[in-house]
């Protein structure tokens, strides 16, 4: 990483050196949290955790060749470089904040309530065919994930895209303050988190945050399609960019062709172009991270030929949409984690399987008062878009079996079923399915749904 003394560290998280003065000018090589992942000059931030306290670690972090320690426990008299602070969350993302502002280096940062992940890895597809990126990797876009992300940041990356994800007020403002981003991608308002953030009104200003203290000069780029986003007027007098399939878009697309589990084909329309470009990951939602990318390249200058490159090499992750074909069953592993309106595009995508379809669902977390309501809506989706056998497993999905039965009473023909948990399930799950079904596995990530990937790869 760029050079950071332990002089200059103690001053940005407003802590106490405690060492042989001699080390305050060196530098240290990376910051970590977990002592396993320490390395020869790693400055290692003794977090408390709800399992495990770091503290406990520092004494083997120097064994392993770290150079100093941040802790909120004052060690006394040790043989090693320390620096005492209030808080170690707090000191880290202090520090992360004054490494940010040492950069130079643009920002894109990313939030919504679906599709930041697949919208992360579309921009930095597309970014890569011109740039040295760095992206946020995994789960890592909280106040401990996007810190960890901006260490990672080394001088030979130009451009960083983070994804930035909350469940809190005021939450957004701080992840903000760390990331300083130039251009802010917000790829819709939905009803993730509405448990604590009460209604889409209240999402859209938790995510709008982001504006704070995004660069001034920046672009600020929506989904034109969704309806919060549209009517919405930033603080900061930016004129917001739009992407989607409305003729209100900058950014959008035409002649639409789904090739099923195989992706979709689009035509681009730009400010100053058109062409042709095909997706491999399938499901409509897609061809919206595709135009926000098409927005994100543009902002940066670049050119269709490297858009579309970065377009069509992209290969989705685990748990996120993935296809994996075996001998008995085509499996989309869609387990990551899950909400209503990703549920029913997952299970749009599903539908257009050509064999026997099978919607394996379970219980969606954080969605307030309404989640009852919420999980029968997407069981009435489900039966209503001609799935064959849906299987539900969890509490709340009981409701899922509920709305699909009641719908199925209604006309459509679907074959349903609950349990309690995934042991139940796996005890009659070879009388259940058959060879060649494309099943569909989702649910938010608390589930554990991807042993059930697992157990389905290895029959």
């Amino acid at each position: 990483m760029k050079h950071m003394t332990l002089k200059e560290i103690t001053t940005a998280c407003g802590g106490i050196y405690f060492g042989d003065s001699a080390f305050s000018d060196k530098e240290v090589s990376n910051v970590v949290i977990d002592s396993r992942k320490v390395e020869k000059d790693s400055l290692f931030v003794a977090i408390r955790g709800a399992r495990v306290d770091g503290h406990t670690f520092i004494p083997k972090t120097f064994e392993a060749g770290a150079l100093c320690a941040i802790s909120e426990e004052n060690l006394g008299e040790t043989s090693f470089p320390y620096i005492l602070v209030e808080s170690c969350t707090q000191a880290l993302k202090d520090l992360a904040e004054h490494y940010r502002r040492s950069l130079d280096i643009k920002v894109v940062g990313i939030s919504g309530s679906v599709g930041k992940t697949s919208t992360k890895e579309m921009i930095a597809s597309i970014l890569g065919q011109k740039f040295n990126v760095l992206k946020t990797e995994g789960n890592f876009n909280n106040e401990i994930g996007v810190p960890l992300t901006i260490f990672k940041i080394r001088k030979e990356h130009e451009i960083a895209v983070l994804e930035m994800g909350i469940n809190h007020f005021g939450e957004m403002t701080r992840l903000a303050k760390m990331a300083r981003p130039d251009i802010c991608v917000i790829t819709n308002i939905g009803v993730a988190h509405m448990e604590l953030l009460g209604s889409r009104d209240g999402i859209l200003k938790a995510k709008t945050e982001m504006f704070s203290y995004m660069n001034p000069d920046g672009t600020i780029i929506f989904n034109g399609d969704d309806d919060k986003l549209i009517t919405y007027i930033p603080e900061n007098s930016i004129k917001p960019v739009y992407f989607g399939l409305g003729d209100n878009a900058s950014y959008r697309a035409e002649q639409i062709e789904n090739n099923g589990l195989h992706g979709t084909t689009a035509r681009f329309v730009t400010p100053k172009s058109t062409f042709f470009a095909h997706i491999s990951i399938p499901g409509e939602h897609m061809v919206h991270n595709a135009l926000a990318g098409i927005a994100v390249g543009y902002a940066l200058g670049m050119n269709d030929k490297e858009i579309k490159a970065g377009i069509e090499v992209l290969k989705p992750l685990a748990g996120r949409n993935h296809l994996i074909e075996t001998d008995t069953y085509t499996i989309i592993d869609d387990c990551y984690n899950a909400n209503p309106i990703s549920m029913k595009a997952s299970i749009d995508v599903l539908s257009k399987a050509n064999t026997r379809t099978v919607a394996i669902l379970g219980d969606m977390g954080e969605l307030g008062v309404s989640e009852k309501a919420m999980h029968y809506e997407v069981g009435v989706h489900t039966a209503k878009t001609g799935i064959h056998v849906l299987i539900c497993i969890g509490t709340l999905s009981e409701e899922l079996a509920r709305g699909a039965t009641e719908a199925t009473s209604a006309g459509n023909e679907i074959e349903v079923h609950h349990y309690a948990d995934k042991d139940t399930f796996f005890a009659e799950m070879n009388s259940v399915l058959k060879k060649n079904d494309t099943i569909l596995v989702k649910a938010s990530h608390a589930m554990g749904f991807e042993k059930i990937v697992e157990k389905l790869e290895r029959v």
